[in-house]
């Protein structure tokens, strides 16, 4: 995580809050955290919001903390992904909160810079894992020393390779996948192999996919899309280098063929659908749309790296959800204890079933990279949001 990776997501996500939520300035008590018993003994209902993009992530978790006891009954409500931050801004103003908050990850800091999250930051140093989380996530949750919200799943974005047409094209994956160069020829290469085979694929007419998936090649050369302190930011775009590469890699895809006709109006509805036809050689995407639903055997045969820039490094997209108590919840106490059930060992381990990668690197043992060999980046590997080698 870079100061100027999180300005980009401060400054971005201040300027969506204000201009969609300027009445959104109310304060609402703070739950004593520090009271006895707090997150071990409460009883009654926690009523949780999630996202209906990471739905599947929570939805086995509530019953499985439902069935493990009688004291709580947690209430799951999905909320559409671009219905969120509204809802939740008009829960606030009407001051009728859930007691906990399922949020992305970059939407987290909307909230922390409104006062309208509990401060979390001893309940989590007493965590026996805190250094364990990603650091990616609590750096979305955090200011000035004090963190907001806990990591809970991650959904980040990484290269995924289709290890029979590297063979069959004459390619070691490693090589092919070191720089920008590399991966436009090893695209050719594939290409070449004829048929409905392409190297790679995109969804040209998805946004928030393309900004999952491309911005990584940026962040792997050290540099980022703005600069500047937040309050007196500028984009970065005009003279550098990295995105002009990164322009001309994506450009080179389109007009040399190397991707499918279709990516032109791919508006990610379909996201990997080609890539799990076994006729594409590497997709950017995420663990969730490369492998669900996908035959077993092309899976086997997948193996994944980190996005590379134009002349190396690596870097990826952190996504996914931070776990956030709004002040004014009633019940903060029953809300902690659901959290800290969510980050247990067992439960992060089981978050792969969903299409979610963990947030705690002690998750990283024989049998679960065994298990599921494709979630071995990039918490494993140690790097948080945005991070380069």
């Amino acid at each position: 995580m870079t100061t100027s990776r999180r300005g980009f997501l401060t400054l971005a996500g201040l300027g969506a809050l204000a201009a969609a939520l300027p009445a959104c300035s109310s304060v609402l008590p703070e739950p004593d955290t520090t009271v006895p018993g707090f997150g071990t003994s409460a009883t009654g209902t926690v009523r949780v919001w999630c996202r209906s993009a990471t739905q599947n992530g929570l939805t086995g978790l509530v019953e499985r903390f439902n069935a493990a006891q009688d004291r709580l009954t947690v209430e799951l409500t999905p909320i559409p992904d671009g219905q969120y931050v509204t809802k939740l801004a008009t829960a606030i103003r009407g001051r009728d909160v859930p007691d906990l908050v399922d949020i992305d990850d970059i939407n987290s800091l909307l909230f922390v810079f409104r006062d309208a999250f509990t401060d979390l930051t001893e309940l989590i140093a007493e965590l026996g894992y805190a250094d364990t989380l990603s650091p990616g996530h609590l750096a979305l949750a955090t200011v000035d020393g004090r963190r907001y919200g806990v990591p809970y799943l991650a959904d980040n974005s990484a290269l995924f390779c289709n290890t029979r047409l590297f063979e069959q094209a004459g390619l070691d994956v490693d090589e092919a996948t070191t720089d920008l160069d590399a991966l436009l020829g090893a695209a050719r290469r594939i290409t070449a192999l004829g048929g409905d085979v392409r190297g790679w694929t995109f969804p040209g007419n998805a946004t928030g996919a393309l900004g999952f998936t491309v911005q990584p090649l940026v962040w792997a050369a050290d540099t980022d899309l703005i600069r500047g302190e937040v309050g007196s930011q500028t984009g970065n775009v005009a003279g550098n280098e990295a995105v002009a590469r990164t322009l001309e890699f994506h450009r080179a895809l389109w007009v040399d063929e190397l991707v499918p006709p279709e990516n032109f109006a791919d508006d990610a509805s379909r996201w990997a659908a080609d890539y799990k036809a076994g006729r594409i050689g590497m997709i950017p995407a995420n663990y969730s749309a490369t492998t669900s639903d996908a035959d077993p055997a092309l899976v086997a045969a997948t193996t994944v790296r980190l996005l590379p820039g134009p002349t190396g490094g690596r870097a990826f997209f952190d996504g996914g959800d931070n776990m956030c108590i709004p002040r004014g919840a009633a019940n903060a106490s029953g809300a902690w204890e659901f959290v800290k059930y969510a980050l247990d060992l067992s439960q992060q381990s089981a978050l792969p079933e969903g299409g979610y990668t963990p947030v705690r690197s002690d998750v990283a043992t024989p049998e679960f990279a065994a298990a599921y060999p494709l979630e071995r980046v990039p918490w494993i590997m140690g790097r948080g949001r945005g991070a380069r080698s």
